[in-house]
């Protein structure tokens, strides 16, 4: 059963009636998603919600001289709320969206559309709630990412996103970790090398 990943994550939050799981059915769409594939374009409103099942995304913006800024990541071993990924402000409202969102790597994912996920939450309250402490996880996320910009070093950036997602680190390019923390893919390399010669000196030490 292709819904099973979604209810065992909401369960995660809060236990699901029988009845309340079998609302899902037909409101939720299974997608595979290519490397590279766009599941939102700059131009036009974010129509879904999407839950990664498998797989990594990247939510970004490009500039008025083309450069790319990574703003948010969305992976399947991450901490529950940064499973999700959308340009909420586009979805909730209709307009079209500023922002792109991207697969990194081959993906599967789980869609709600707008519609659905209202009827849901009218018959669903708990899942409202849920909802309710996803969006306010991703907001104080935000709030830190803009206090870290203002007063962190590159290091301490490189640190947070750790932090916030371990398993990524690996799997993403230095391309990709660079544009999310605001730096050159050159500088990052630096950051971990002296990260590096930092854990070595206090090994010696």
């Amino acid at each position: 059963m292709f819904l099973q990943p979604l209810l065992d994550h909401f369960e995660s939050y809060i236990p699901l009636k029988e009845v309340e799981k079998q609302l899902f059915d037909g409101r939720v769409t299974q997608r595979q998603i290519r490397r590279r594939q766009a599941i939102l374009q700059e131009g036009f409103p974010c129509k879904h919600y999407s839950f990664v099942v498998k797989g990594c995304f990247r939510l970004f913006g490009v500039d008025a001289k083309g450069v790319e800024h990574n703003l948010q990541f969305a992976a399947e071993n991450d901490r529950p709320a940064d499973r999700w990924i959308a340009d909420i402000g586009s979805f909730h409202s209709g307009k079209p969206s500023q922002l792109f969102i991207e697969a990194i790597e081959p993906s599967t994912v789980l869609q709600i559309e707008q519609q659905d996920l209202y009827f849901l939450y009218k018959n669903i309250p708990k899942l409202d709630r849920i909802f309710k402490v996803i969006i306010e996880d991703k907001y104080v996320e935000l709030q830190n990412r803009v206090l870290q910009t203002i007063s962190s070093t590159a290091q301490e950036r490189y640190l947070a996103f750790l932090e916030q997602y371990p398993t990524l680190a690996l799997r993403l390019p230095n391309t990709q970790i660079a544009s999310y923390l605001g730096i050159t893919p050159e500088f990052l390399s630096k950051v971990r090398k002296d990260m590096a010669t930092d854990v070595t000196g206090l090994k010696k030490a």
